[in-house]
């Protein structure tokens, strides 16, 4: 691997990753800002800069967590690699607000 990982995230347990770059599909280092040891995973489509990447399997209906907390709510089955962006979560802030 290269010493700059190709996503962030902020804390080991977070089931999603920044891009710090565009990446492409196949294997990506992943660097966490908490210290934790870097790991690689598999990317599974292009994810572009400020995009991210989901680091597990997550259930549609699941929470999805972000920075140590619940950001969002997957909308879909998200695998792991998966690009994770708005056509598979929505927004766990404004779950309930009425529409």
């Amino acid at each position: 691997m290269t010493d700059v990982p190709s996503f962030l995230t902020h804390k080991a347990g977070d089931y999603v990753a920044v891009a710090v770059r565009d990446v492409s599909r196949g294997p990506a280092e992943v660097g966490y800002l908490d210290g934790a040891d870097s790991v690689t995973v598999d990317v599974n489509a292009e994810i572009p800069l400020g995009h991210k990447v989901a680091l597990r399997d997550i259930t549609a209906g699941e929470d999805v967590i972000e920075y140590g907390v619940r950001t969002a709510i997957a909308s879909a089955d998200i695998k792991k690699g998966d690009y994770v962006h708005v056509h598979n979560v929505r927004s766990a802030r404004w779950q309930n607000s009425v529409a």
